[in-house]
């Protein structure tokens, strides 16, 4: 059972990142989160494709909104780990990411993130991020 809402997660990532340009949540589901970024000419690379670091921003940001919509508001949460495998090239249009918990422990948690070009079935990069959770009681730090 999810304990945030898609609106809810937009609210906390657009407040996370102001005036950044972060991507749109679109779906909340049982176990996954749904987002994506919108992409324009900042985000592609020579040879009419898009870059390694926009794919991984967005499988990172992807895997921090499917253990938030399990945990809540735990904004503490950080990256431990993250391994992408680029597996084709992207079209250069808006890039989806499908973001699963394979694993929510007290501490840790696994996220299965798969990569699209918007509009098309096949994957184009496949990333595990692993996610250290805090305690919930560090003193004098906002969660």
């Amino acid at each position: 059972m999810n304990v945030l809402n898609a609106a809810q997660l937009q609210e906390i990532l657009s407040a996370s990142f102001p005036g950044a340009d972060v991507p749109r949540v679109k779906e909340v589901l049982d176990d996954a989160v749904v987002i994506v970024q919108p992409v324009d000419e900042r985000h592609g690379r020579p040879g009419g494709t898009l870059s390694g670091p926009t794919m991984m921003m967005l499988a990172d940001t992807a895997a921090w909104m499917a253990i938030l919509a399990q945990i809540g508001p735990v904004l503490l949460a950080v990256t431990t780990s993250l391994h992408i495998d680029f597996l084709r090239k992207p079209a250069v249009t808006d890039l989806v990411a499908r973001a699963a918990v394979l694993k929510l422990g007290r501490k840790l948690a696994v996220i299965e993130v798969s990569l699209f070009s918007s509009g098309h079935d096949q994957l184009v990069a496949k990333a595990q991020v692993t996610y250290a959770i805090p305690s919930s009681k560090i003193e004098g730090v906002p969660q």
